[in-house]
């Protein structure tokens, strides 16, 4: 039988070439390596300056002086870094009526989450453990809408709503909210969301629950929306977030109204409210003030965000994963 040296020694004779040019080999690799991720890093890096230095901008803004901001300066130079500070946010919120459009923000905001949840929590149930006819062509076919921009629903929509007497000059706060709520109850990119962290729930489950004289109702509620938790707080983020941001459709199905700045949500305020300061009996606009009114807009999305994002993550990873 042969030892070990004798083995090793053959297999030294197998290896094409001399111990210096696999060494060569081994270096030229770990160079090209190394040389990957510094450029990877580096393109990274630069990503993220471009995605953060908006950000930056914003919330620096807002602590600057209006020349400052006028003059392009990065940093606040001119006057106190503090009295800027208290004065750009007090003069802002004496012209935002922040309370009022984060309240009416709010209540579109849940109002249309919890209905959307529940839309489509019965929806992908339906659609992932319900056996009917024709089931897989009608859900290919409600997937398929997904191919349709938002943006080419919006004429049908404001019809829709005008038809039910929500928009017009007398647009009372009740109407406002369900013509901003009502069209956007349902998603389908939810429901395929839902729809797939479903069908990963064991069928052995169902049959069982069955044995034990559980109904589809109780199964549902009781068994697979609390195993589809960490997806159905991804979705209920997602929502709050999309509601909150929403400018387009809340702008429109106000604009008619003879109240309409009663009716703003926070991001059709920032767009149509005049932050501005009288100066020789002209309005000069105070771009230092709209900063401000941005960062408390941004902040509640941004906090929110921070404190569930391991929720958002893990729900999209699981949806994603069909055991």
């Amino acid at each position: 039988m042969k030892g070990p040296s004798e083995i090793n020694t053959q297999l030294n004779l197998i290896i094409p070439g001399n111990k210096s040019n696999i060494e060569k080999t081994k270096k030229a690799a770990h160079f090209w390596h190394i040389f990957g991720m510094v450029i990877s890093y580096a393109f990274l890096v630069v990503a993220a300056i471009i995605v953060l230095f908006p950000f930056y901008y914003m919330v620096m803004a807002s602590f600057m002086a209006e020349v400052d901001v006028d003059n392009g300066r990065l940093i606040p130079i001119t006057g106190n870094f503090f009295e800027n500070i208290v004065y750009n946010y007090t003069q802002t919120l004496s012209q935002f009526n922040y309370g009022r459009y984060v309240g009416n923000t709010l209540i579109v905001a849940i109002t249309t989450t919890l209905l959307q949840v529940i839309v489509t929590i019965l929806s992908a149930y339906a659609f992932a453990r319900l056996e009917f006819r024709g089931r897989d062509i009608l859900f290919t076919i409600f997937l398929a809408t997904m191919m349709i921009p938002g943006e080419m629903m919006v004429l049908t929509n404001y019809i829709t709503m005008s038809n039910l007497g929500l928009t017009g000059r007398d647009q009372t706060q009740i109407q406002a909210y369900l013509a901003m709520i009502l069209p956007f109850i349902s998603s389908v990119f939810y429901i395929f969301l839902l729809r797939q962290n479903f069908k990963q729930i064991p069928n052995e489950l169902y049959l069982a629950a069955r044995v034990d004289g559980k109904s589809d109702w109780q199964y549902l509620w009781k068994v697979m929306v609390p195993l589809a938790t960490p997806t159905l707080i991804t979705i209920t983020i997602l929502s709050i977030i999309g509601s909150w941001n929403a400018y387009v459709w809340p702008n429109i199905v106000t604009s008619t109204a003879a109240n309409r700045e009663n009716l703003w949500t926070i991001s059709v305020a920032i767009r149509n409210v005049n932050l501005a300061v009288l100066e020789h009996e002209v309005w000069v606009p105070q771009d230092s003030w709209l900063m401000c009114a941005s960062v408390l807009t941004v902040v509640p999305l941004l906090v929110l965000f921070i404190v569930f994002r391991k929720y958002i993550m893990s729900g999209t990873g699981r949806a994603g994963i069909k055991g």
